[in-house]
C-alpha cells in the first residue's frame, strides 16, 4: 500500500533509528511557546539547531474558523504592521511542532505574516504518536486532499482579515507539505509562488488523493521552485524528471517553474532537529526560498 510505502521511505530517513522511538514532547514547548504545540514526537535529534526568537513579532496560536471548524494554527509577524505578504507554512507529517513555528518566525523576520495551519486536526494529534507507522494509518493517510484545500483557502481569508495582502501569497511546505505546495498552487489563483521542500510528485491516486503533483504540474497558477535532494531514496530523480517533462508542457507558471537538486542531501535535509539536516543545502535553500518569492512578487 502507498501509506506502507511512505513509512518505509521516512524510516530510511535515520538509518538504524526504530520508528517506535521516541516519545510525545509536549510539555517543553507548551512552556515555550504557551499554545500547546510539540516538539515532533519521531526521530529526532535533542532539539532545533535554529532558534528564532520573538522580539518584535507576534507570535501564538490563533483559531481559522472553516465552515464552523475551528482549526489552530500558529502565527508570527511583525508586531504592529499591516498589509503584509502571507506565506502559508505547510509542515511534514508531524504536524506544528517547533521546526515549524520557528520556520514561521524566521519568515516574519523577513516581513510576512507566516500562518501554519494544523492540518490533520480532524482525524488526530499527529504530536502524540510515538509509531511512525500508526501516525500515518490512524492519522495522515485519512486527511482528504479536498479538506486541505479548504482548510488553505480559510487561512488565507483568515490572512487577509488580520493584517495580511493576500494580492502577495506565498506558499512553502516541507515532506508532505511539500506536495501540498504543488496542489494549492495548481488550486487557488491568488498563489504567487511556491517553494516544495522534498514533496512526492507521484505516486498512486485514491478517493482521498485523487490527484498528483505531476497531474496538475501543468496547471499552476505561480511558478513553484522545488528543493530536493538527490540522496533522497523516498523521491526518486526518474520522478523529478517527469516533473520538469509535465511542466515544461505546461501553462506560463510551469514554464517558469524549476528544480535545484542538492548532489548529497538527503529527504528532510532541512529540518534542522533531524540527522537528516544537512546545514549547507537547507541554508542555501533558505536563501534561494526567500530570493524565489521577492521575484514573484510575493514580498
Amino acid at each position: 500500500m502507498l501509506e506502507e510505502k511512505y513509512v518505509r521511505d521516512l524510516e530510511a530517513l535515520v538509518p538504524g533509528q526504530s520508528t517506535t522511538e521516541g516519545a510525545t514532547r509536549r510539555t517543553a514547548l507548551k512552556a515555550a511557546l504557551g499554545v500547546g504545540y510539540a516538539a515532533s514526537a519521531l526521530p529526532l535529534m535533542a532539539q532545533t539547531a535554529i532558534k528564532t526568537p520573538s522580539d518584535g513579532l507576534t507570535v501564538g496560536e490563533v483559531m481559522i474558523d472553516v465552515n464552523g471548524f475551528k482549526m489552530p494554527a500558529y502565527r508570527a509577524a511583525p508586531a504592529g504592521k499591516t498589509g503584509l505578504p502571507v506565506v502559508l507554512v505547510l509542515s511534514e507529517i508531524f504536524g506544528v511542532h517547533e521546526y515549524i513555528a520557528d520556520t514561521a518566525r524566521r519568515f516574519a523576520k523577513a516581513g510576512y505574516l507566516a500562518i501554519a495551519p494544523e492540518l490533520f486536526v480532524r482525524q488526530g494529534d499527529a504530536q502524540s504518536y510515538g509509531e511512525m507507522a500508526k501516525l500515518i494509518s490512524e492519522v495522515i493517510s485519512k486527511v482528504p486532499d479536498e479538506q486541505v484545500l479548504r482548510d488553505l483557502d480559510a487561512t488565507v481569508k483568515w490572512a487577509a482579515a488580520n493584517g495580511g495582502d493576500a494580492s502577495k501569497l506565498g506558499i512553502t511546505g516541507f515532506c508532505w507539505g511539500g506536495r501540498q505546495v504543488w496542489l494549492y498552487t495548481a488550486h487557488n489563483p491568488a498563489v504567487k509562488a511556491g517553494v516544495a521542500w522534498y514533496g512526492r510528485l507521484v505516486g498512486d491516486t485514491s478517493p482521498l488523493n485523487p490527484v498528483q503533483p505531476v497531474d496538475v504540474a501543468g496547471k499552476l497558477h505561480g511558478p513553484v521552485l522545488g528543493l530536493y535532494g538527490a540522496a533522497d531514496t523516498g523521491i526518486p530523480l526518474d520522478t523529478v524528471d517527469k516533473m520538469k517533462t509535465a511542466l515544461a508542457a505546461g501553462n506560463a507558471a510551469a514554464k517558469a517553474s524549476t528544480f535545484v537538486v542538492y548532489p548529497d542531501a538527503p529527504h528532510a535535509f532541512h529540518a534542522d532537529y533531524r540527522p537528516s539536516f544537512r546545514k549547507e543545502p537547507a541554508e542555501d535553500g533558505w536563501k534561494r526560498a526567500l530570493a524565489w518569492f521577492k521575484q514573484h512578487g510575493v514580498a
